[in-house]
């Protein structure tokens, strides 16, 4: 069997070496003995995927992705471009829909996150009065929610453009979308959330909140983020955001409900509830698109990918 390959994003200054958010991450490939190609991911984000990726050898066999998000038709070009180079990226375009956009996990997931209802969009207008008060009723019509579209919040304007106080306040749930769909512009992905708000267990420091509500103005949520390989648990460590915060998390339910996912490559962020009363899912990822905190030891990540 051919020994996978790794697609990093090249650098926009000198699109022979990597990006170098993900430089770290090829040498240590290198290290292992890992191969890296190179992609320009602006010329992806562009439509230009079969110029995005003339730097892969033809006949390159398997691959993974390890880099900036992409929206999901960009992702779909990209694997068809290489699939003409005779490239194999290891994650179907269905693959990584299902994992990177909240309707794709919500439904296998569901039980073991914060409830969330969304509205679908094909635009940058925002839902109206109408649609806000059908999403906030099937929500419970009542209590804290949190304004994200199908990836991504604007944590750090919490109060302005993420967190809702009061679902049955419909003026202030349209204030906050609107001011949300606003901000987010042409980068509004899929459409509008929103999630019931969940107290979790936080650090001390001053902080915005966390794309699903796992945070708040007072704190960042402590953080687990574990990422999986077929199934199999083969990294666990703090989020991103909280990097120095060490966690064990209660990942009891959680691989049944990864392999139900059927997705290969994919992380879950989890959180415990302020009130003692478990471990939540805050987040479910395209393991190819979530980042790694600074310092930790990636080496047995890497070596998973490069071995399946």
């Amino acid at each position: 069997m051919p020994v996978p390959s790794i697609i990093f994003p090249a650098d926009p200054l000198n699109p022979r070496r990597p990006d170098p958010h993900f430089a770290w991450e090829a040498r240590l490939l290198r290290e292992l003995g890992g191969e890296h190609h190179l992609v320009d991911h602006d010329a992806l984000l562009a439509g230009l995927a079969g110029e995005a990726v003339r730097r892969v050898p033809p006949g390159s066999g398997p691959l993974w992705y390890r880099g900036w998000m992409l929206p999901s038709a960009r992702y779909a070009e990209f694997a068809a471009a290489l699939t003409v180079r005779g490239g194999n990226l290891l994650t179907t375009a269905p693959g990584y829909a299902a994992a990177h956009e909240l309707p794709g996990w919500y439904g296998v997931f569901e039980g073991a996150t914060p409830p969330s209802v969304w509205i679908p969009s094909t635009g940058t207008a925002a839902p109206g009065p109408q649609e806000l008060a059908e999403a906030a009723a099937r929500l419970g019509g009542s209590g804290p929610a949190i304004v994200k579209d199908y990836v991504k919040s604007r944590k750090h304007e919490w109060y302005e453009a993420c967190y809702v106080p009061e679902l049955a306040d419909l003026a202030a749930v349209g204030r906050v979308v609107g001011r949300f769909v606003e901000l987010q512009g042409e980068f509004l992905v899929g459409g509008v959330v929103l999630r019931r708000y969940e107290e979790f267990e936080r650090t001390g420091c001053a902080a915005g909140g966390e794309p699903d509500g796992a945070n708040g103005p007072d704190g960042l949520a402590v953080e687990a983020r574990v990422w999986w390989l077929d199934g199999r648990p083969v990294l666990v460590g703090p989020h991103p955001d909280t990097p120095h915060q060490q966690v064990r998390p209660d990942l009891t339910e959680v691989p049944a409900l990864v392999r139900r996912l059927g997705c290969r490559f994919v992380t879950t962020d989890l959180a415990s509830r302020a009130d003692g009363s478990g471990w939540r899912v805050v987040e479910v990822g395209d393991g190819q698109v979530s980042d790694l905190p600074h310092g930790i030891d990636a080496s047995g990540l890497l070596a998973s990918l490069i071995a399946s």
